[in-house]
């Protein structure tokens, strides 16, 4: 990646016609713009959606009403899915990512613990179906930024599996050159 700081993700294509997606505004802001004959109004929405089984997406989208930045915010979430790796109903391991100047700590958490976070990260996390984890928002807690921070570091997860898959084809390489 040329810019680790930027939100992109690698993804492969989720179709998300036949899945049950919940959908929750996070953060809704007013933005004046200031023009001749006065302030003029628009609204800016910060959606996330999932289908608690391990598919979320969030979105930001703008709009002159609140309903329409609702629903475009929607669409591209839906349009933006990530698969997110749950083992059993945590997270597979710990990690700090940072969008922006939002940090955030996801750590997984023993069954029965239940979802510790706060805001837009319980939000992201309760859409992709983790019920047990740790977490803490650390730098800005700027909703927009904090949501992107926990979609990007839900993104760089990997599965027991892929680990273990990647580190064997590694060594396998190596063997045979070496």
């Amino acid at each position: 990646m040329s810019n680790p700081g930027k939100y992109i993700a690698k993804r492969e294509k989720i179709d998300v016609s036949e899945m049950e997606i919940t959908e929750k505004v996070v953060y809704i802001n007013r933005v004046a713009k200031v023009m001749k004959g006065g302030r003029r109004f628009h609204f800016t929405a910060v959606v996330v959606v999932g289908d608690g089984a391990g598919h979320v997406g969030a979105a930001l989208g703008k709009a002159r009403e609140v309903p329409e930045a609702i629903r475009k915010a929607s669409t591209i979430a839906r349009k933006h899915m990530i698969s997110v790796p749950i083992v059993d109903t945590t997270i597979p391991h710990p990690l700090l990512t940072r969008f922006s100047a939002s940090q955030v700590l996801l750590k997984p958490a023993a069954p029965g613990t239940g979802l510790i976070a706060g805001g837009g990260i319980r939000a992201v996390l309760e859409a992709a179906g983790v019920k047990d984890a740790v977490t803490k928002s650390l730098g800005s807690k700027n909703p927009a930024n904090v949501v992107k921070a926990t979609i990007l570091g839900l993104s760089r997860m990997r599965s027991p599996e892929e680990a273990l898959a990647r580190r064997r084809s590694v060594s396998a390489a190596a063997s045979r050159d070496g």
